[in-house]
C-alpha cells in the first residue's frame, strides 16, 4: 500500500474580489475594517506560497508471486479477492473518521500519477 499526497498551489484572487465586493455592500465601518484586516491576512498567506490544497491518494497494489504455488486456486480469484478485501476494510475506517472517500477510474488514474511525477516540468511553464 502507498498513499500519494498531491499539493496543489491555490490562486485566491477570485475569493478576494468577492470578498471586497461583499465589503463594499457593508455600512457598517467596524465591519469593513474587519473585512480589510482578513482580506489582508489571506493576501499575505497567499503571497508567501502557504495557501495550497491537498489531496491524498492511497494506492493498493498486490504481488502474486507467493500465491503462485497454492494449489487448486485461481491467482486472479485469490489477487481480486484479497484487494476487496483491503478495499473496503480502508474505505470503511476512512469514512469513520469523516473522510470523503472516491473511487477513480483508470484515465483519471493515470491523470493524476502523470501529474505527480511532472509536477516540475509542468510547473515551470
Amino acid at each position: 500500500m502507498q498513499i500519494l499526497i498531491q499539493s496543489k498551489k491555490e490562486n485566491l484572487e477570485k475569493q478576494f474580489l468577492i470578498l471586497e465586493q461583499e465589503k463594499n455592500k457593508i455600512k457598517n465601518t467596524e465591519e469593513k475594517i474587519i473585512y480589510d484586516n482578513y482580506i489582508n491576512y489571506l493576501k499575505r498567506i497567499n503571497s508567501a506560497n502557504k495557501s495550497s490544497s491537498k489531496n491524498f491518494y492511497i494506492i493498493i497494489h498486490q504481488k502474486g508471486e507467493f500465491i503462485k504455488n497454492i494449489p487448486n486456486y485461481n491467482l486472479e480469484k485469490i489477487i481480486f479477492e484479497n484487494l476487496n478485501e483491503k478495499y473496503f476494510k480502508i474505505k470503511e475506517t476512512l469514512s469513520r473518521c469523516g473522510n470523503l472517500i472516491f473511487e477513480i477510474n483508470k484515465k483519471e488514474t493515470i491523470d493524476i500519477l502523470y501529474s505527480f511525477f511532472n509536477y516540475r516540468k509542468n510547473s515551470m511553464k
